[in-house]
């Protein structure tokens, strides 16, 4: 899978960790920063993985912070993304399953190593369920393009 992967100073070393867990399960892994430990605005990242991944260049993401919220919400800025933190598999999963979220974020400061890569696993190995979800994921959808075009006809903001 062609994924793409991003973190900011506070989350560097988990998402060495992650990426080479991801390596070495065979995916594309794309690594949209930082690099080291030196601050960075991780709106700039978030923002920067999510419109990769609505492009189409990358199919999934991965995104970490210190707890990853701030992360959630830059990439959700992005229209067309669905990001969704999580702490624990089971919310990784339904993040997928139930929310046809793209992006996954995570928190250095609050999960481990070992807590992370399955976390990525559960989220990379599950898929969009439809059924019910698909009602509500549309939902979501129609309001985001209605706000676009009522910002397009100078309504918005």
């Amino acid at each position: 899978m062609k994924l793409a992967i991003g973190c900011d100073e506070a989350a560097c070393d988990l998402k060495n960790a992650v990426k080479q867990h991801l390596l070495a399960q065979g995916h594309e892994v794309a690594d949209f920063g930082t690099h080291d430990g030196e601050p960075v605005l991780y709106p700039d990242i978030g923002i920067a993985v999510a419109q990769a991944i609505v492009q189409g260049r990358h199919e999934r993401g991965v995104l970490l912070r210190g707890t990853g919220i701030g992360m959630a919400i830059a990439a959700n800025k992005v229209a067309g993304i669905r990001a969704a933190q999580a702490h624990d598999t089971y919310s990784a999963e339904r993040a997928s399953r139930s929310n046809d979220a793209q992006i996954i974020t995570l928190g250095s400061r609050v999960i481990g190593v070992e807590l992370a890569k399955a976390i990525v696993d559960r989220f990379l190995a599950s898929r969009f369920d439809g059924g019910s979800s698909a009602l509500k994921v549309d939902a979501i959808t129609g309001f985001e393009r209605s706000q676009a075009a009522a910002a397009g006809r100078g309504q918005g903001a």
